[in-house]
C-alpha cells in the first residue's frame, strides 16, 4: 500500500457504522436460530464477516481506475460463469443460483453487482456529452439486460431488479432529458402485461399475495401474514432476544435470512428498529458523502452505484416483511445470514473506500 493510503486514510465512520450492523445480525440471527438445525449459523457469520473486511481490504488497495479498465474482461467473465449458473449451478429449493467450489455454495449473480457497477461507472464517464443520448440508453440498457435475463432465467427476480436499478440510478444521474425519462415509464408500464405469460407459477403467486395475502392464509400468502404478525408483536421496547413468539416457535418462516428484519422488530421493537434504520440511513449517507468527494465522475458513479443498491436492498426487504412490497427474496444487507451476499457488500464497501483511498494520492 502506497504511504499516501494507509489505516487512518480509510473511511472508518463507515465501517464502524458497518461493523455495528452487522453485531446486530448476528445477535439476530442468533437468536432465531440458536434452538434449530442452524444453530451455527451466527459464528459462520462472524467468520464470514471477517472475510468480508478482508476482502473490502483488497478491493480499496487496488486503484479504482485499474479495475475500470478490466471491465470488459470481468463483464465476459461474470456472464460466462452466470451462464454456468444456469446450466449446471446447485439447485436449491427449485432455482440454480449457486456454484459449490470448495464445498461452499456462491451465488454468483451477488458478485456480479460490483461488475454492472464498475461497467455503468465506466460506460457513463466516458461520454463525451453532458446528458446521455437515446444510444447511450440502448447500448448500456443491452450491457446490463444480458446478465439480468440470465439471473431472471435461475430464475432469482429480486437480484435481476437490482442491476436495473443501479442501471436507473446511472442513467439519472448521468442527466436524463424528461421524454427520454417519458418514454422509459411508458415501456416500463407497457412490459408489467407482456412479461406475465413469462413468469413462473411461483412469482405470480407471489404478486398475487401482495395484492391479497388472505386469499391463500395457509399458502403463498403465509410468509407475509407471519411477517406482520411478528412486526406487530414487538410493540414499543419488543420481547427480548430469544423471546419472540412468531420466531421462537417457527411461525415465522426464514427468520434469519430473508425476514430477518420481522425477527428483529418482534424482540427488539419499534425502538430496535428506528435505530437499525438509522444506522443504514448513517451508511448510506457515508457513501453519499464520498460521492461529493470522489476524484473524477467514475469515483462519483461507482459510490452513487453502492448508494442505490443499498438503499434499493433494504426499501424492498422492509417492505417486504411489512407486506409493502411483494416477496422477492432479496436479503437484508449485513444482517441476513448467507455468506455471498454479505462478501459482495463488503467488496462494494470497498470500492467506497477505494474512491476515497484515492483523494489523499499525490
Amino acid at each position: 500500500m502506497p504511504r499516501y493510503r494507509s489505516f487512518r486514510d480509510i473511511d472508518w465512520p463507515l465501517l464502524v457504522v458497518t461493523l455495528v450492523i452487522c453485531a446486530l445480525g448476528v445477535i439476530q440471527i442468533f437468536s432465531a436460530t440458536h434452538d434449530t438445525k442452524f444453530h451455527d449459523a451466527w459464528w459462520k457469520q462472524i467468520v464470514w464477516i471477517a472475510l468480508g473486511v478482508g476482502l473490502m481490504w483488497l478491493v480499496a488497495s487496488i486503484d479504482y481506475h485499474t479495475l475500470l479498465g478490466q471491465v470488459p474482461l470481468f463483464y465476459t467473465v461474470t456472464v460466462g460463469a452466470l451462464l454456468f449458473t444456469v446450466a449446471v449451478g446447485t439447485r436449491v429449493f427449485g432455482s440454480k443460483r449457486w456454484i459449490s467450489i470448495a464445498g461452499m455454495n456462491l451465488q454468483i449473480s451477488e458478485f456480479a453487482k460490483l461488475v454492472i457497477i464498475l461497467m455503468v461507472a465506466r460506460y457513463l464517464s466516458e461520454l463525451k456529452r453532458d446528458d446521455a443520448g437515446i444510444g447511450d440508453l440502448l447500448k448500456l440498457g443491452v450491457l446490463v439486460g444480458i446478465p439480468t435475463l440470465l439471473v431472471m432465467r435461475q430464475p432469482d427476480l429480486g437480484t435481476s431488479l437490482t442491476y436495473l436499478a443501479i442501471l436507473g440510478a446511472g442513467i439519472l444521474l448521468a442527466g436524463l432529458r424528461w421524454h427520454h425519462l417519458a418514454a422509459i415509464a411508458l415501456v416500463a408500464g407497457l412490459s408489467v402485461p407482456i412479461a406475465w405469460p413469462f413468469l413462473n407459477n411461483y412469482q405470480k403467486a407471489r404478486l398475487e399475495t401482495f395484492v391479497n395475502p388472505y386469499a391463500d392464509p395457509r399458502g403463498a400468502g403465509y410468509q407475509v401474514i407471519q411477517s406482520r404478525i411478528a412486526v406487530g408483536h414487538g410493540g414499543m421496547w419488543g420481547t427480548g432476544a430469544t423471546r419472540g413468539t412468531q420466531t421462537q416457535l417457527r411461525f415465522l418462516p426464514v427468520a434469519h435470512t430473508d425476514f430477518i428484519f420481522s425477527a428483529f422488530a418482534e424482540e427488539h421493537g419499534f425502538v430496535g428498529v428506528v435505530v437499525v434504520l438509522g444506522l443504514y440511513f448513517l451508511l448510506i449517507m457515508q457513501i453519499v458523502q464520498n460521492a461529493q468527494a470522489a476524484p473524477d465522475r467514475s469515483g462519483m458513479y461507482i459510490c452513487m452505484g453502492v448508494a442505490t443498491l443499498l438503499l434499493f436492498h433494504l426499501l424492498v426487504n422492509v417492505g417486504m416483511v411489512v407486506g409493502s412490497m411483494p416477496v422477492t427474496g432479496i436479503p437484508l444487507p449485513l444482517m441476513s445470514s448467507g455468506g455471498s451476499n454479505l462478501f459482495s457488500v463488503f467488496m462494494m464497501l470497498g470500492l467506497v473506500n477505494n474512491v476515497r483511498l484515492r483523494r489523499f494520492a499525490s
